[in-house]
C-alpha cells in the first residue's frame, strides 16, 4: 500500500533556491532537517523536497493544482521573473495546464480544473472532507 509520496528537485545554489521555492509556494518550508535540504507538505502526504545538488535533466514537470492558473502565471512572471508561458487546453482533458522552468532548469507547472464543481470535489477529497 502506498500512503505518501515525495518528489525532489535539486538546485545548485540552495539558499537562492529556497527563497525561489518559498515564493513559488507562498510559504516557508515545513521541515528543514539539515543544511542543503528543505521540505514542504503540499497536500496531506505529498512532499516537495528541495536539495542542494545538480538538477536532473529531462525530468518533470511537477505540476501543482491551482485555483486560477492565469493569476499564478502573472504572479510567477512578476515575482520570480519567469518568462511568459503558454496555458494549454484540450477538449477531452478536464484541466488546463502550463509548464515553465525554475532558474536551475527543473520543470514546474500548474493545472486548473475546467469544471468548478469537479475542482471543489477534488479539494474536499484531498483535505479529507466528505459531504
Amino acid at each position: 500500500m502506498i500512503y505518501e509520496m515525495t518528489v525532489q528537485v535539486r538546485v545548485t545554489d540552495f539558499e537562492e533556491g529556497k527563497r525561489w521555492y518559498e515564493t513559488l509556494l507562498n510559504r516557508v518550508p515545513d521541515f528543514v532537517p539539515h543544511e542543503g535540504f528543505a521540505e514542504w507538505e503540499l497536500v496531506p502526504g505529498c512532499w516537495l523536497q528541495l536539495a542542494e545538488g545538480e538538477p536532473s535533466k529531462g525530468s518533470g514537470p511537477i505540476r501543482l493544482g491551482v485555483n486560477y492558473i492565469e493569476a499564478e502565471q502573472e504572479r510567477m512572471m512578476k515575482e520570480l521573473n519567469v518568462e511568459a508561458f503558454e496555458i494549454r487546453s484540450r477538449a477531452e482533458v478536464p484541466v488546463r495546464w502550463a509548464s515553465f522552468q525554475d532558474p536551475w532548469g527543473n520543470q514546474i507547472g500548474f493545472f486548473e480544473y475546467k469544471d468548478e464543481e469537479e475542482k471543489q470535489g477534488k479539494i474536499k477529497e484531498v483535505l479529507g472532507k466528505r459531504d
